[in-house]
């Protein structure tokens, strides 16, 4: 079950083949699905031969094959994990009762939903991302930036394949959607307000690869415990791809951090900026948007549709097989702190209901980990200063701390006193202005822009001066 067919116009190890109707549905879209991609997916060497990995089975280890590939020409397809033998429901009301192999009645609008909000995220971050070549600090980042590009429209292939393999018309139609909403349009913008916000820099495309696609990681192994077992198993090797862009993501800021703290002390007044570098304050309020912008995909702190989905198997925490034995949490609460009057109030509320706190909670302890990496640098190159985590009640936009006001530490401040410290906390026009002076492409293989650190290794075991993009730039 674990290899690929590419023999197939399709890739696919779900044997599509033995399903007409759905492999001509899918072979219809397929055009319309390049054609979108040639339109907004990577325009700066869109057409160079790219040093990708390629999946060639859905077994762990070994399951990437390397080699240059133009990327309109790259394979995409349907990968789903292997079947779990005698797989049962992780969580809710019918934990332990068997996965379902088809869509049940009764949930085929809450599931359906679900889907279309994942898929949707997949285009979004392609069209956000278009013109990074443009400005690449190095082939070694630029091919990174295609690897998760390629990968994101992979993923939308596995949403589709479910869409339509599930859900009949309607799915057809939500599948033909993806293809028409665009990342930032205002009269057609993507579902979520993170896949809307403009990348124009590198800073922020390593801040989008750190945070939002961590959310992702976090989404995805949410829905791999999911009782409809099609999605789980497509979310489980998702989350086999994703790792890659995690990495991307922490590594690049790492560089951008050490290279900062080289400059700082290069420099006579200790200022990054006179060096031709990206200062740490700066990258620290990139940190503060970034990250607060992420938890918000999470949901509302306290969510009916949250206790719901829980309830019925559609979703569960993170590792939820593996890592909770009690799998119905009934009977439990959740601390969820609310603002009134002025100050902060302890609230209990069923945990059910809190399930969105409970995986936001995993995500800033992973977050809080890739925070640590960076300060051990800042240590390593002789500095004092140290990044910090904003709290997660500072700049939120949904749930139940939107509207109101605080401080980095999570303490309640009026109005006044946010937009005294605004520019302090979170990016303003000059420092956009100032970041995307610096962004010109460095297309010399295995040199990198002075803003940015050299990766301390190059991909699958080659060196960093490897043609990793072969281009005549």
């Amino acid at each position: 079950m674990g290899s690929i067919d590419y023999d197939e116009r399709i890739p696919n190890n779900v044997d599509l083949a033995s399903d007409r109707r759905l492999k001509r549905a899918l072979e219809k879209w397929q055009p319309d699905f390049l054609q979108w991609w040639r339109a907004v997916g990577p325009q700066a060497l869109a057409t160079d031969e790219v040093y990708l990995r390629t999946a060639i089975s859905t077994e762990p280890g070994g399951w990437a094959n390397f080699g240059h590939v133009r990327m309109p020409e790259y394979r995409w397809g349907i990968f789903l994990a292997d079947p779990e033998p005698d797989r049962v429901i992780p969580a809710g009301d019918d934990a332990g009762a068997p996965v379902w192999q088809e869509v049940p009645g009764e949930h085929r609008n809450a599931l359906k939903r679900i889907i279309v909000v994942q898929a949707d995220t997949e285009p979004a971050s392609v069209e956000q991302q278009r013109w990074l070549a443009d400005t690449a600090p190095s082939l070694y980042d630029c091919r990174n930036l295609f690897q998760v590009n390629v990968e994101e429209a992979r993923h939308l292939w596995a949403m589709v394949y479910l869409l339509h393999g599930y859900f009949g018309r309607d799915g057809r139609e939500e599948a033909d959607a993806l293809l028409t909403r665009r990342s930032g349009d205002p009269d057609s913008p993507r579902i979520l307000d993170a896949f809307n916000q403009p990348c124009t820099d590198w800073l922020t495309f390593f801040c989008f690869t750190m945070f939002t696609d961590r959310d992702g990681k976090y989404q995805l192994a949410s829905l791999a415990e999911s009782a409809f077992d099609p999605l789980s198993r497509s979310c489980r090797f998702m989350l086999t791809e994703e790792a890659h862009h995690l990495f991307v993501g922490e590594t690049g800021l790492d560089r951008i951090v050490r290279r900062s703290a080289q400059l700082t002390r290069l420099d006579p007044n200790g200022d990054a900026r006179a060096q031709g570098g990206i200062d740490l304050p700066t990258i620290q309020r990139w940190i503060n948007h970034w990250f607060s912008y992420c938890l918000d995909l999470f949901g509302a702190e306290v969510s009916s549709n949250a206790a719901d989905y829980f309830a019925a198997g559609l979703k569960g925490r993170y590792r939820e097989a593996a890592s909770y034995d009690d799998h119905a949490a009934l009977g439990q609460t959740r601390t969820v702190p609310h603002l009134q009057d002025g100050a902060l109030i302890d609230k209990e509320i069923p945990l059910r209901m809190a399930m969105n706190e409970v995986l936001r909670d995993d995500y800033i302890t992973d977050c809080a980990r890739s925070l640590e990496r960076w300060n051990r640098t800042l240590a390593e190159e002789g500095l004092s200063v140290r990044l910090e985590l904003p709290h997660r009640r500072f700049f939120r936009r949904q749930g139940i701390y939107a509207g109101q006001h605080f401080d980095l530490q999570g303490n309640p401040i009026s109005a006044a006193a946010f937009e005294a410290h605004r520019s302090e906390w979170l990016p303003t026009e000059d420092d956009q202005a100032y970041v995307e002076s610096l962004m010109k492409p460095v297309y010399e293989p295995g040199r990198m822009a002075n803003w940015i650190a050299a990766p301390r290794k190059g991909i699958h075991g080659q060196p960093l001066d490897y043609d990793y993009v072969r281009t005549d730039h």
